[in-house]
């Protein structure tokens, strides 16, 4: 068996740190991710820097990328205008996000779940007469921190009208679920004839089980964030990603093929650490791997 790992690290990681990085060490940060064999970063995020100051100079962290072969490079679009800024850069793929919510909708992206819904048709439109691959994920798929509880029925629905998109990810966005809804979510949308993601946060420490969930239930594309940093400026208590390294060590050891050098990502992990001066969220980074299970 075999799965991608897309590492969004360098953005939904970062986007929430206290300590802002400058564009170079963003880009050091995707070249040491690519260098450890990860297939997928999403490397940066178009966004208005006076909302999310983390990821001001996305072009500049774009230039400094010393790209590898066989590597996606990925950057996060939430509006066209976002996209005209991707568009002019040498990244592979367009990650287009809207939320399954209108009030998660509207804080994250000052629109209704309709309107971000439409934008997401025209920029996979865009994004194809470009020759530039389209993802979209729909975030708050298993719970909103502002509505409760979702509908698996209106994240399907949604996940109906957006199968024009190369690849559809479910976003546990505040880290509310459990491998019940995901198994029953991605098992669901697979039927929908394209490729399946999904896109875990830690919060309530369920995201790695909820990863071999969706992995057995048929997701071809798992997102995690090297050391677990991570989180949402507009989600309440929503702490980092599952840690990319954690995600290979079960991988690795359950027998499915991620192409990763875990030791080499383990030492990406430790440099972030010494980058940020804190500790990380993950764990195999600290704890190291156990050859018997994944050598």
């Amino acid at each position: 068996m075999k799965v991608t790992i897309c590492d969004v690290g360098p953005r939904d990681g970062l986007q929430n740190e206290a300590k802002v990085l400058p564009p170079e060490t963003r880009a050091e940060l995707v070249n040491r991710l690519a260098h450890a064999g990860v297939p997928r970063i999403e490397a940066v995020s178009f966004v208005n820097p006076a909302r999310v100051p983390q990821m001001a100079g996305a072009e500049e962290v774009v230039e400094a990328i010393e790209r590898e072969d066989g590597v996606v490079y990925a950057g996060l679009a939430l509006n066209e205008k976002g996209y005209d800024r991707l568009a002019a850069t040498a990244l592979d793929e367009v990650h287009y996000a809207c939320a399954a919510t209108d009030s998660f909708n509207q804080r994250n992206q000052g629109a209704t779940v309709a309107e971000s819904v439409e934008a997401a048709k025209r920029i996979v439109q865009r994004a194809h007469d470009d020759g530039i691959r389209a993802t979209v994920t729909i975030g708050v798929a298993f719970g909103c921190a502002f509505e409760g509880a979702v509908d698996p029925a209106r994240v399907l629905g949604l996940a109906g009208e957006l199968t024009g998109a190369d690849e559809l990810v479910f976003a546990d966005t505040v880290g509310v679920a459990v491998p019940r809804q995901v198994r029953d979510l991605v098992g669901k949308a697979t039927g929908l004839g394209v490729p399946i993601g999904v896109h875990l946060h830690n919060t309530r420490n369920t995201g790695i089980a909820n990863a071999y969930a969706a992995l057995e239930s048929g997701a071809a594309v798992l997102d995690a964030s090297v050391g677990g940093i991570g989180g949402c400026p507009f989600a309440p208590r929503a702490t980092g990603n599952i840690a990319t390294e954690d995600l290979v060590y079960m991988l690795s050891g359950e027998g499915v093929e991620t192409g990763i050098d875990l030791d080499a990502l383990i030492s990406v992990a430790e440099w972030l650490e010494g980058v940020l001066e804190r500790q990380l969220p993950g764990q195999v980074y600290r704890a190291g791997t156990f050859v018997p299970v994944a050598g």
